[in-house]
């Protein structure tokens, strides 16, 4: 569980595949099988698992004695036991902790990210498993879920009062659809009534019947199936239906979407249709078409326009440099003479598994000073992130913003690659946060303005933080916040979605959950999260390990129980963020950002002050010069010499 004493750990996106295991033969997932997947997880819907015959290994075979899962080492894939015999058991620190038999599965979070395994598996008996490798199951869900959002994208261009909207609008809608399922006999619509609810119909099908002012009974007038559409006109306005619409056997399946949803998404349909969009895609995203980058490992995007294939899944992850990102991504002309040799060392600022942050100054200019961020080449191999720092690095080299961190220059050598950095030297958001406990409802509010004008500033420009947390939040000389570490930021065209699991547990949005493919709409979620973490000291969603974080996160906003000194406007926000469904968080609706701005809780807010600097900040921090790093926490210095890595894949860096 994580508190203000505890810093919230990421888990990074995972790189190309290096897998070589061999799947052998593949064969069809038993029923039983697929019913627990489906029952006992909720990670993934029964759709997504019957479309993936052949995912499973078959059942391999587990020899007495021998250990699978150890503790300690990473893992790759999750294993179901299935009703044939044979019993495991679970070994943690040499000891015996529990038992599995038929029917129980273990490795459940190896096929969300690649983590440590914090048990061994030890089998008494000789037992068979079906083993389900991760990279597989990712590529199956975003397959499948490509297709899903492919189907109705078709569905709502074969609507005429819709086939007309742009690209982006209607995978808008079509991500807003709910899935309603009405047994045979079900009226789903009664002539007469009045109605608020569009219908496409995705399986079964219904007859339409109508009431005629000389018969007393119903008249079947015609029959709709996968694909057909009614209550179209509610869109518009509340609509009187002219007939009536009754299920057939064995019962259908519609997708449904209500004015209030339509309108809160997109606005005025007749306002949207005298638009003229144009050519709303960008260049780079029709030439990705079924080629786009989809590689064989979690780390993918791709347009939802784009029909999914297994050809779209070669390749490698990459980002998009789309036509709104013009500014530079040269090193900055005030500092280009700057040469690693020039710096000295004045004190560690940050570390961790990557390497670490040194503050630096420059040897003849004694005021000049930043952060150099220093990246070991060889845990950047180990954990295949190569394309990753080469897109961090872009993003940070394109933005100019006072409220993102700036990039000046990068260097490399034969151990590091490096990055020249702003130093801002109040510290981190969390540091304060961790000494305080909890912040005020005004501080909250100037720290959230602070990222709400940093998340516009990216998504105007195509791009996704994925990483929102007081740990990447700094405060300058001035107190003004800035965010950091773009490690899992990326770049992504319109109506383009990820399937990278990346973030921190508690900050993870449903979707990224559950592999449907996320966009921006991560950032609003995480926008709530850390509201609430300002205003408590934890976020909402916390649980002992990550799984049982996940499981939280998934009961929803409206199962927490909010703390009473939390102001009702407060409360609001957060919860109007963290709506499971992105279509319904305020920021991803049609008023853009903008809502966000406009809700109460900002009532008041001096915006334009914030964006010259000019309001006063809530928390400044005492800097006594540039050299000042005594709002840091103390390190130790580096003792291990990383290897030499000569490999030559940071070249350009």
């Amino acid at each position: 569980m994580k508190s203000v004493l505890q810093q919230a750990t990421s888990f990074s996106p995972e790189g190309a595949s290096q897998w070589s295991g061999n799947l052998g033969r593949l064969s069809p997932i038993p029923g039983d099988v697929l019913s627990y997947i489906h029952d006992s997880h909720g990670m993934v819907g029964q759709q997504q698992i019957t479309s993936a015959d052949g995912s499973l290994v078959p059942p391999g075979q587990m020899q007495g004695g021998k250990k699978q899962g150890v503790s300690g080492e990473s893992s790759e894939v999750g294993q179901t036991a299935d009703d044939i015999t044979g019993e495991l058991e679970v070994v943690k620190e040499g000891r015996i902790i529990g038992r599995l038999g038929p029917g129980k599965a273990f490795g459940e979070l190896a096929i969300l990210y690649n983590c440590t395994r914090t048990a061994s598996i030890r089998v008494i008996s000789h037992a068979k498993v079906w083993v389900l490798d991760r990279r597989v199951f990712q590529r199956m869900m975003m397959r499948t879920g490509l297709q899903r959002m492919e189907d109705n994208v078709q569905f709502l261009r074969s609507v005429p009062l819709l086939q007309n909207l742009a690209e982006d609008i209607l995978a808008k809608i079509a991500d807003a659809l709910e899935v309603e399922f009405y047994p045979a006999g079900a009226c789903i619509v009664r002539q007469g009534a009045s109605g608020d609810t569009f219908y496409i119909i995705s399986g079964g099908s219904v007859k339409v019947t109508k009431r005629s002012e000389n018969s007393e009974g119903e008249e079947e007038i015609r029959r709709l199936g996968r694909g057909d559409y009614f209550g179209e006109q509610a869109l518009l306005k509340e609509d009187h239906r002219t007939a009536s619409v009754i299920a057939l056997s064995p019962g259908v399946e519609c997708l449904t979407l209500d004015r209030d949803s339509f309108i809160q998404l997109i606005g005025d349909l007749s306002e949207l249709q005298e638009k003229d969009y144009g050519d709303k895609l960008d260049y780079d995203l029709k030439k990705l078409g079924n080629s786009g980058s989809i590689p064989s490992s979690t780390a993918v995007t791709a347009p939802v326009q784009s029909t999914p294939s297994t050809e779209g899944l070669q390749g490698q992850d990459s980002f998009i440099l789309s036509n709104t990102d013009s500014e530079t991504t040269d090193v900055d002309p005030e500092y280009v003479d700057i040469q690693i040799d020039d710096l000295e060392v004045v004190g560690t600022l940050g570390v961790g598994g990557f390497g670490r942050v040194e503050l630096v100054r420059h040897c003849r200019n004694l005021t000049l000073s930043f952060a150099l961020k220093c990246l070991k080449k060889q845990h950047i191999i180990d954990t295949q992130q190569q394309e990753h720092v080469f897109s961090e690095k872009a993003i940070m080299m394109s933005c100019r913003s006072p409220f993102i961190c700036r990039l000046y220059k990068t260097y490399r050598d034969t151990k590091y690659v490096y990055m020249l950095l702003e130093a801002c030297l109040g510290g981190e958001v969390w540091t304060v946060l961790r000494d305080r406990g909890l912040f005020e409802d005004s501080t909250t509010r100037f720290i959230t303005a602070c990222v709400v004008e940093a998340i516009e500033y990216l998504h105007a420009r195509n791009i996704v933080y994925r990483d929102l947390k007081p740990e990447n939040l700094m405060l300058d000389g001035r107190g003004y916040v800035k965010l950091v570490d773009f490690g899992f930021s990326k770049r992504l065209g319109l109506s383009s979605r990820t399937w990278t699991f990346c973030g921190t547990p508690e900050y993870v949005a449903p979707e990224v959950i559950l592999n449907k493919g996320h966009d921006r709409a991560v950032d609003y979620w995480s926008l709530g999260i850390l509201m609430h973490e300002l205003l408590t000291g934890t976020p909402p969603f916390t649980a002992a390990d990550p799984m049982r974080t996940y499981n939280v996160i998934l009961r929803g906003i409206d199962a927490v129980d909010f703390p009473r000194h939390m102001t009702r406007a407060a409360v609001s926000l957060v919860k109007r963020l963290c709506r499971d469904a992105p279509s319904e968080r305020l920021g991803y609706q049609r008023g853009g950002i903008q809502d966000i701005k406009k809700h109460k809780w900002f009532q008041g807010f001096d915006w334009e002050g914030l964006r010259e600097r000019t309001l006063p900040a809530p928390i400044v921090q005492k800097v006594r010069g540039p050299t000042d790093i005594s709002n840091f926490d103390s390190y130790p210095r580096e003792t291990e010499v990383p290897p030499d890595e000569t490999s030559g894949w940071d070249m350009g860096f």
